[in-house]
């Protein structure tokens, strides 16, 4: 399949995709901010820098796209145009957070990655995240939606 705009254009388009304040990371934020969490935002001093932190719990959220980050979702499938491209960077990017995550836990931290996929049902992706918060589990992260199923 060949690409409908010039390298060019692809660039500048790939280039608006932000790294923070995303949909999904608004969305979990609402939902934990209306259920009476607080937490601060991106903390650089922090491996990855952590989209959401709690910080007098050592907890840290990753809030991750599905596509940028190869989960195994319907919404992480590679592209058809360029697979040995995307399937080189989207390894880095896994290969990358697992590294953060590991520094995360090494420092004392805990940490919980909510999935893109995840937020399709806000209330399960509330549920899960309080459970990891009021847990003692090192490392989580929410589960894919019945319909998000099927890579």
């Amino acid at each position: 399949m060949v690409d409908r705009l010039s390298p060019e254009r692809r660039s500048a388009l790939m280039k608006r995709v932000g790294q923070k304040n995303t949909k999904p990371e608004l969305i979990i934020r609402r939902l934990l901010h209306a259920a009476g969490w607080r937490y601060r935002l991106h903390r650089k001093g922090l491996p990855g820098t952590p989209d959401i932190v709690f910080g007098s719990r050592k907890v840290a959220l990753f809030v991750h796209g599905c596509f940028w980050h190869g989960h195994s979702c319907k919404l992480g499938r590679l592209p058809k145009t360029r697979p040995e491209f995307w399937s080189a960077k989207i390894s880095g990017n896994r290969a990358r957070d697992a590294r953060k995550v590991e520094q995360l836990i090494a420092q004392g931290w805990r940490v919980m990655t909510v999935w893109q996929c995840g937020l399709k049902h806000p209330t399960d992706a509330l549920r899960q995240t309080e459970e990891f918060l009021k847990g003692d589990a090192v490392i989580a992260e929410t589960s894919i939606s019945n319909d998000e199923k099927g890579a």
